[in-house]
């Protein structure tokens, strides 16, 4: 047997051995020290979609918000732009529906009485479109929406041409509706342009888009004689070319968000949130703000008292000895003001706040209701400035009922929810359209502006009621 070494060899042997390990250099691995089993792969890299790819660099970690507000920026600004074109393009085929369609239908019915089922059917189109529209956006992103919405009104003003041609009422009418769809996606464009924008900037992105839309709708009836032109020598019905005019817009508008809406805003924006939502969870709130329903009573509001006045004037106009060109004049002053001012409407709701312009708006509508009243038959002046008070009221309403959906409903369903908020808008104008006639052949037209004025300033204590509410549950 071997003698045992004493205790204190035994000592120094280990502390020797556990400074070796502790000072000895790494090595690199041998294949006896390898293990057995293959370790497993890497994951593959995630890909870059269009959502987390913003102008090629923009970071979607954790990294400080900071960081990202100048490339965000640019992405705002470019989706702005390339709105404002499928805006102008758009606005052409908005004012076709309106100028020539009652006329082509009369002059193919051979009948006058029925001049306004083209308006209830672009209006019933819309509305369907709205639903549509919005759900397409909610799952697949604003571009395939608005796009699908414009190309839909394409083929249905391509229809109106072939259902003239062919002198089919019943062509006619169904490519009417489907001509709707191509003014629901001029008018949900307004969301897309909020999407990315700042809450304290969103309604003036709103109105950014908005006024877009008075360039084409000026210059749509304006080429509607040069359409005409191109119509006859095409050998197809004069009243046709401002269709073919406006098939040919909406099918450029559609092309214009497919290639150059990228990144798609409502996508992006989502990814933005969703990643601020893993550092601070109550950045993203999932049900919709207690004033949500204001926002629609503005809009619905705002849309019926516009549409029930204005589609009645110039009847009250020629009931008093005025032409065409007089009550054109008023319309044409009408239409101005409701797009011209949305710049203005914008800045004051992010300036002041969407409550106190919910008031503002409910009183210009009032005051636009009582001058319409008041107003005698014979005085083109006092006429005319009724409806342009009427028009800012409306531009004023719209942009701060957008102002309220946007930043009332939860991004997760924003989309959605807008696409039903048009619903009730375009059902209201439908509702305002029809019910104003009947009102006027009863008990006349300064009856009807007095009770649309006081129906419109509901919205102002409902405003304001609401907000009291915010602030007693914040």
């Amino acid at each position: 047997m071997r003698p045992a070494l004493p205790r204190a060899q035994v000592t120094q042997g280990r502390s020797a051995l556990a400074r070796h390990i502790t000072t000895a250099p790494d090595r690199r691995p041998t294949t006896t020290d390898r293990p057995l089993v293959a370790p497993a792969p890497r994951p593959p890299a995630p890909r870059h979609s269009e959502s987390t790819h913003l102008m090629g660099h923009l970071p979607l970690t954790s990294a400080p918000p900071t960081a990202t507000v100048p490339a965000i920026s640019a992405v705002q600004k470019r989706t702005l732009t390339v709105l404002l074109v499928s805006q102008i393009l758009s606005g052409v085929g908005l004012a076709a529906g309106v100028t020539v369609a009652g006329l082509l239908a009369g002059q193919m019915l051979h009948d006058t009485s029925l001049s306004g089922l083209p308006i209830a059917l672009l209006t019933g189109g819309s509305a369907g479109a709205a639903v549509v529209i919005g759900r397409v956006s909610q799952r697949l992103g604003r571009r395939p929406g608005l796009a699908a919405g414009y190309l839909t009104g394409a083929l249905g003003g391509a229809g109106v041409v072939v259902a003239a041609a062919l002198d089919s009422p019943a062509l006619l009418f169904a490519s009417l509706f489907l001509y709707g769809a191509g003014t629901t996606s001029n008018l949900q464009a307004r969301y897309a342009g909020a999407d990315l924008a700042a809450p304290h900037q969103r309604a003036r992105a709103t109105s950014t888009v908005i006024v877009a839309t008075t360039a084409g709708g000026i210059a749509g009836p304006l080429l509607a004689t040069p359409a005409g032109h191109l119509a006859t020598a095409l050998h197809l019905p004069e009243l046709t070319g401002l269709f073919l005019l406006s098939t040919a817009a909406f099918a450029l508008a559609a092309l214009t968000l497919l290639v150059w809406l990228r990144p798609d805003p409502l996508l992006l924006a989502r990814t933005l949130t969703a990643t601020s939502a893993e550092s601070t969870p109550a950045a993203s709130p999932s049900r919709a703000g207690p004033g949500l329903l204001i926002g629609v009573v503005v809009l619905v509001l705002s849309q019926l008292v516009m549409v029930a006045v204005m589609t009645m004037t110039p009847i009250h106009m020629h009931a008093h000895g005025f032409g065409a060109t007089a009550s054109g004049l008023v319309i044409a002053l009408h239409t101005g003001s409701m797009y011209l001012p949305s710049p203005l409407a914008g800045r004051l709701v992010d300036r002041f706040g969407a409550t106190a312009m919910s008031v503002v708006t409910a009183c210009t509508l009032l005051a636009a209701g009582v001058a319409a009243a008041l107003a005698p038959g014979h005085s083109f002046p006092l006429i005319a400035l009724a409806l342009v008070l009427l028009g800012v009221g409306w531009s004023f309403g719209l942009v701060t009922g957008t102002a309220i959906v946007t930043n009332s409903a939860p991004l997760a369903t924003r989309a959605r929810v807008q696409g039903l908020v048009d619903v009730a808008v375009a059902l209201a104008g439908a509702a305002g359209g029809l019910a104003s006639g009947v009102v006027v052949a009863y008990v006349g037209y300064p009856v009807l502006a007095v009770v649309c004025g006081i129906l419109a300033s509901v919205a102002a204590p409902a405003a304001v009621v609401a907000a009291r509410k915010n602030s007693a549950h914040a």
